[in-house]
């Protein structure tokens, strides 16, 4: 017995992705009003401090309304999206319970694969008005009301107007409130002739709205001596927050050296002929990644942390290599967890994925927390060197410079002479606290040392 069926608008609030959020900005929308969704099927990107993040649909339906538009920075426990799901009598009245509950303060659920955290970390809001709006089912004595009555008085007891971004920016351009706009589009939206009609009434009197849409895009091409202003958040603030953190807690010395990777890039060169490689991007940063690491197992310290609170340094099991990312949306520091153990073909391998995934901006969370030590190629800008800013926790970062041909001194005694070789600079940041300058001095030698005759790794 399947019963009579009711529809019921459900809130998807916005949930912690596993990564103690407190807000994000949403990037994207992958539906619109009126558009039937799945359970699991992607709703949106969101951008977090560290990662733009797919959320996925907790439940199926029809959208009535995205209460969030592209842009808006959003709290955890804010309603972003409202679907009108179909439900049998039987399990309407199973939800009863918890439809009475919703305008209640609730901590926002985590979803299905986002891991565990702690419900203390996450914003809550009371809900503005009822996350359920129950329809009643037909019968012969109430006459059933049409989808579009339905979700109309469903959109007036929503927590705000259902309109499309481009609508709500051209009622703030005329000044309406859409609260006050009687919405006729489909699933009780506002479109953009409801607007119109309100600002008429208003006494705006008649209103052209591509004489409207003519004059804004006049206004962004020609408003050029203002000064443009540029949000701080997301990645940028939280990479802000973290350097200043990093630079006024951890005593930095940075040291440099000159070195000559001929022997480098022939042995890359040898290795790419290999059938093994031949599907790898092999790139020099991969040879001192494991040039790096080899030199780490020799100074195992400049992978601790130190841990202020505990008074302790925490010197980890594995090795968590970070990889810096410039990515359009800010720098993003990844790592490859376990690098330590892997060989070269492994570490290539992990690299070129990494980088592919950060800049897509699919870089899962987990991935960008855990690091144990940073290299940052500042090569690739045409670089020789800097002085790097620890990752937040970490002991030690390698900057490596541009590859150069340049005149240099090779043989000794009779057998000394000039010739053109490819030379790299190196600079390596470290915490006083943790590692003395001869330990700091050692890491950065045998990296070099390992870089300028690769065979060495074999002793």
């Amino acid at each position: 017995m399947t019963g009579n069926t009711t529809q019921t608008a459900q809130v998807f609030r916005l949930p912690d992705v596993g990564e103690g959020l407190t807000e994000a900005e949403i990037v994207a929308w992958h539906v619109e009003a009126g558009d039937t969704v799945a359970v699991n099927q992607v709703l949106c990107e969101i951008e977090t401090a560290k990662s733009i993040v797919e959320l996925p649909s907790p439940f199926e339906g029809t959208v009535l309304a995205l209460l969030a538009a592209v842009g808006d920075t959003v709290p955890v426990g804010e309603a972003i999206i409202e679907v009108a799901s179909v439900e049998t009598e039987t399990e309407s009245a199973a939800g009863t319970h918890a439809a009475t509950q919703a305008a209640e303060p609730e901590t926002p659920k985590l979803l299905v694969g986002y891991g565990a955290t702690d419900p203390g970390q996450s914003r809550r809001r009371r809900a503005r008005g009822t996350a359920n709006v129950s329809v009643a089912p037909h019968s012969a004595s109430a006459p059933q009301n049409t989808t579009q009555e339905r979700a109309t008085a469903a959109a007036r007891n929503s927590e705000k107007p259902r309109a499309k971004p481009p609508v709500r920016g051209l009622a703030k351009h005329l000044g309406i409130d859409l609260a006050e706009v009687d919405p006729t589009g489909p699933n009780g939206t506002v479109s953009r002739d409801d607007v119109r009609r309100a600002a008429e009434r208003a006494g705006a009197g008649p209103i052209q709205l591509d004489d409207i849409d003519s004059q804004a895009g006049h206004d962004a091409t020609t408003a050029t001596d203002e000064p443009t202003r540029i949000p701080i958040k997301g990645v940028r603030k939280a990479t802000a927050a973290a350097m200043v953190q990093s630079a006024f807690t951890a005593p930095h010395v940075t040291e440099f050296v000159t070195v000559d990777v001929t022997r480098t890039l022939e042995l890359i060169e040898e290795v790419r002929q290999r059938r093994e490689f031949r599907d790898i991007k092999l790139t020099p940063l991969s040879l001192v990644a494991r040039a790096y690491l080899l030199a780490i197992s020799r100074t195992p310290m400049s992978t601790a942390h130190w841990d202020e609170e505990a008074g302790e340094i925490v010197l980890p099991g594995t090795v968590n290599l970070g990889i810096a990312a410039a990515t359009p949306r800010g720098l993003l520091v990844p790592n490859i967890k376990g690098a330590g153990a892997l060989g070269l073909l492994e570490l290539a391998r992990a690299i070129g994925e990494l980088a592919a995934t950060a800049r897509a901006g699919k870089t899962p969370p987990a991935d960008l927390a855990g690091g144990d030590t940073t290299i940052t190629n500042i090569g690739v800008f045409g670089i020789d060197t800097g002085t790097p800013i620890l990752n937040p926790g970490e002991t030690a970062i390698l900057a490596v410079g541009a590859i150069q041909r340049r005149p240099w001194v090779v043989g000794s005694g009779e057998a000394e002479r000039i010739e053109p070789r490819s030379v790299m600079q190196l600079a390596l940041s470290f915490d006083h606290r943790v590692l003395d300058g001869a330990e700091g001095s050692r890491l950065l030698a045998d990296t070099a040392e390992i870089l300028a005759n690769p065979g060495l790794a074999l002793l």
